[in-house]
């Protein structure tokens, strides 16, 4: 091999290299930002949460300020105030509306227990439970000593287990109970810097993007501006997409209570539909203990209806849910439902919100060819 031949095949091997040298750093960074992001986040979260907030308001308190001729300072009080107000509002109308709801529940609790009672003894009658346990020390009896000392051993174990999981069920609730008030300072604290964050950040927004933009070589800056537009429109959509969906449920189970005749079905419809936003449970916590209770006490036609209707309810979100979200956010709707399902599996309940979130990520980073740029230098051309 001539001179010129080994001098090419040393830059390959030069060249290839670099490459790994450069993918090795790359990856470096990745992982240091996202190592740094998980020791900022509980330093730093109050901020990240006044920096949601001042995006929010950013477009009423720049045409407030525009067209009122007030100062921006104003604009921002007034705007925040507004928003405690309306968030304020909402969830004392939703408190104000359980408790009520709760409190009519516990005035007829006594009627319902009384009822199921009453079911149950007529169902379960005295002769039966005891030709039953007849049956079974009858059983018993006729066992070898070794398999009566196993059940004895088991049936000890069972209650053991059991009356543990009642401890631990209790002490959980009422751990829970200290760690709420414990934490109640906490959030009001939270909640103060939070505000007053916002309100710096809000009343000097274009100065701080100014400065933000200087710092940042140019091209960074028009990917960043494509990457934030894509971001902003995909959040809401996301909530217009969830809004939709609540609303969705809340009209067919409303039509569903209304062709049973069943009473307060406007009330039950709007309370299915908020609940229909937890994860898993959803609208099977208004419906399934309602159907166990209808058995119970023998009305199997309200039974069956309502079964029907949760059937509806559960197939119509299965199906509209990735359509509606992709349709919202942008997104392909095969693709987000790999999103859905991907994060659920990887951060449970959190996952249904993480999933579609990461990918409206990496969709944004696509659509301003970062990854692209990052490929190009990882293979050594220019960006």
């Amino acid at each position: 091999m001539n001179r010129e031949n080994w001098v090419e095949r040393l830059f390959q091997i030069v060249s290839v290299l670099l490459r790994v040298a450069r993918f090795i750093w790359v990856c470096l960074l990745l992982y240091l930002a996202y190592r740094l992001f998980l020791f900022a986040t509980p330093l730093l979260y109050p901020f990240f949460i006044s920096l949601l907030i001042a995006l929010m308001i950013n477009r009423p308190v720049t045409y407030l300020s525009e067209k009122s001729k007030i100062p921006r300072w104003l604009s921002v009080t007034i705007a925040l105030i507004a928003l405690l107000a309306f968030s304020g509002g909402l969830v004392t109308l939703i408190v104000a509306s359980t408790v009520i709801e709760i409190g009519e529940l516990i005035t007829r609790l006594p009627v319902f227990m009384a009822e199921l009672a009453s079911y149950l003894q007529r169902t379960i009658s005295q002769d039966f439970l005891l030709g039953l346990y007849n049956q079974i020390e009858l059983f018993y009896t006729q066992l070898d000593s070794n398999y009566q000392d196993k059940i004895n051993d088991t049936v000890g174990k069972g209650i053991t287990s059991i009356t543990q999981a009642g401890q631990n069920l209790v002490l959980g609730f009422l751990e829970g109970i200290k760690n709420i008030l414990i934490s109640l300072p906490n959030l009001a604290t939270v909640l103060v810097i939070s505000l007053l964050g916002a309100f710096f950040i809000s009343k000097d927004f274009y100065l701080w993007e100014t400065r933000l933009r200087r710092v940042l070589p140019r091209g960074v800056n028009s990917r960043m501006d494509t990457i934030l537009i894509d971001l902003r429109n995909a959040l809401f959509g996301f909530v217009k997409a969830q809004l939709t969906l609540i609303s969705l449920t809340a009209a067919i189970v409303i039509v569903g209570l209304l062709i049973l005749r069943v009473e307060y079905a406007v009330t039950i419809g709007l309370i299915t539909g908020l609940v229909d936003l937890l994860p898993y449970l959803g609208t099977g916590t208004v419906f399934i203990p309602w159907i166990i209770y209808s058995f119970f006490k023998g009305n199997y036609s309200l039974v069956i209806g309502l079964s029907i209707l949760y059937g509806i309810v559960i197939i119509f979100r299965q199906i509209m849910e990735p359509k509606v979200v992709a349709e919202n956010v942008g997104l392909d709707p095969l693709l987000t439902l790999v999103a859905l399902f991907v994060g659920l599996q990887l951060f449970g309940f959190l996952g249904l919100i993480v999933g579609p979130v990461t990918l409206v990520i990496i969709n944004a980073l696509v659509k301003a060819n970062v990854f692209e740029d990052v490929w190009k230098y990882i293979r050594g051309r220019e960006a």
